[in-house]
């Protein structure tokens, strides 16, 4: 009798190990489990609204979007948006990751917003706004009741995605070749210095047929899968998103077409579109401002995107393949950034709304204030996030620090400073390294810094 009761308890005892085994495992399995939210919402401003450069005066059949997904179960939640607009800076820049880090529960050195770059688009930075007010100017460009409703609803749209957030158990990479729609603006003549601008949209025949220079002809995907079911798919592609623009009717460009052309293609998917560094690269070689370019460029732009979705390779992923890695940047100012304070008054729409966030960032700078890079490590896959409209070559550089990896690059994060050149890109001259740049040649040293301890020593 003794035995039985004792065997009984042996067993009784195992079992009860067993259950405690089992419940801790799927506890950990559970904790284990990564999941996408994802929203999309309009974020064209109405009519009499103004754009970065002109009135709007009526709208379009494709408006503008924000874009954005939100990774839960590795931490802190991590939060990337895109919106089609010209650029977000400075204080807009803090505005909108707060509210969205506050919506997502987590904070704002976990949230990402860029800009894809479109200019018949809205620009935004509430410090530019508040210093033309408080100098009894018109805002302009920079007024913000607009863009404070966007935040708005982006706040309340992410908290309604995140209960509805599914699981992801792999991501995808695929990238291909996009042909005939980036080319090098910077066209040198023989003595080394910037001969011709080729821009976005090149009427000079000439100019166009020029070589097409340094660009990253490849468009990357990085999609985020259920099992085998696509959730979201993130695009990246160099190069600024001009056909033609000045209508007054905000539009998201060939950028935002290719877009939605995949995501007809592809519906069970939210596409998400970011432009890399594509300070340096417009259409210009393939454009000469003629209307259907901007279909073709499109058109050309989706082909891409279809073959890199193709090419797609999946790859198992959980919690412990999620890192987010965070480097401060502090650059040196151009001079005479301090200048344009005196400039408000006289100069017209079009240099203050493309150089009031210099003189914004220089004051936030005095104050302390530095700019992130980031980076998301997710399985072999890497988005490296940079501000500015940063020269293709940092991206290029950052591909090449890691080429065992997936590197994706975004550009246009915190529009602030503008264009951020190479070293030797401010002793070429040109429009991007002169007064359209609110740093210096040591900015090379800053951002090649970032992206090293970002890509190399944050393995």
């Amino acid at each position: 009798m003794k035995k039985s009761i004792s065997k009984s308890i042996k067993l009784l005892l195992f079992t009860g190990v067993f259950v405690c085994i089992s419940i801790g495992s799927s506890a950990q399995n559970a904790a284990n489990i990564l999941k996408l939210a994802t929203f999309d919402l309009d974020a064209t401003p109405p009519v009499g609204s103004t754009l970065t450069y002109d009135p709007m005066i009526n709208d379009w059949d494709l408006g503008l979007r924000a874009k954005g997904i939100v990774i839960l179960g590795a931490g802190q939640p991590i939060v990337i948006c895109s919106v089609d607009w010209i650029g977000i800076a400075n204080d807009s820049q803090d505005e909108f990751k707060k509210v969205m880090a506050a919506a997502a529960g987590t904070i704002p050195s976990r949230v990402v917003v860029h800009a894809i770059h479109q200019h018949d688009a809205p620009a935004s930075d509430f410090g530019a706004e508040k210093l033309l007010i408080s100098k009894g100017l018109s805002p302009m460009a920079f007024e913000g009741t607009y863009a404070r409703d966007l935040i708005k609803r982006l706040g309340t749209a992410i908290s309604l995605a995140i209960p509805k957030a599914v699981p992801f158990t792999h991501i995808g990479t695929g990238k291909a070749e996009v042909y005939e729609v980036a080319s090098n603006r910077r066209v040198l003549g023989p003595d080394g210095k910037v001969k011709y601008t080729r821009s976005s949209a090149t009427k000079d025949s000439l100019i166009r047929a020029e070589p097409l220079g340094l660009i990253d002809p490849m468009v990357s995907l990085i999609s985020f899968w259920n099992n085998k079911k696509p959730v979201a798919v993130l695009s990246y592609y160099a190069s600024h998103p001009q056909s033609y623009y000045r209508t007054g009717v905000p539009n998201p460009d060939f950028p935002g077409i290719a877009r939605f052309m995949r995501q007809l293609a592809v519906p069970d998917a939210l596409h998400i579109h970011f432009n890399g560094a594509g300070g340096n690269i417009t259409a210009g070689k393939y454009n000469d401002g003629a209307k259907e370019n901007r279909m073709i460029l499109a058109t050309r732009l989706a082909d891409g995107m279809k073959r890199a979705w193709e090419n797609t390779k999946l790859e198992p992923v959980n919690a412990s393949s999620v890192q987010w890695n965070v480097e401060p940047m502090v650059f040196k100012p151009a001079a005479g950034i301090e200048n344009l304070e005196a400039r408000m008054k006289n100069d017209n729409q079009v240099f203050i709304s493309n150089n009031l966030s210099k003189l914004v960032w220089l004051k936030r700078l005095q104050a302390g204030k530095t700019i992130d890079m980031s980076c998301l490590n997710i399985g072999n896959a890497r988005i490296v996030h940079l501000p500015g409209e940063p020269f293709v070559e940092y991206q290029l550089a950052a591909k090449a620090q890691r080429p065992d990896l997936f590197v994706a690059v975004a550009g246009y994060g915190d529009y602030a400073v503008g264009y951020i050149g190479t070293a030797i890109g401010y002793t070429q001259g040109g429009y991007e390294t002169g007064q359209a740049s609110g740093v210096t040649a040591d900015a090379e040293t800053t951002m090649m810094n970032a992206i090293k301890k970002l890509l190399i020593l944050n393995r």
